[in-house]
């Protein structure tokens, strides 16, 4: 089974809300996500939160769409494990 076809698991609610703010804003912020059995790092602004067949994606200005549930971290805050 790839990454892409694991069940999502929801993130923190305060952690989307502080995603929600850094979009909000334009804040330019490191990504750093998991990408396979690896971690990537990617410095951009999100361009939006998005949702599609029940999974939360963030969209970069890049283009790049991350799954929320792939995040390590976001400006160096790193995504909580529970709600």
């Amino acid at each position: 089974m790839s990454d892409m076809d694991k069940p999502y698991v929801p993130i923190s609610c305060s952690f989307y809300d502080y995603l929600e703010q850094a979009a909000t804003l334009g804040t330019e912020a490191e990504v750093e996500f998991k990408e396979g059995d690896n971690a990537a790092k990617v410095v951009s602004r999100i361009k939006t939160l998005t949702i599609k067949d029940k999974v939360e994606y963030m969209v970069l200005e890049n283009g790049q769409h991350i799954r929320l549930d792939f995040l390590i971290s976001f400006d160096g805050k790193p995504l909580p494990k529970a709600c």
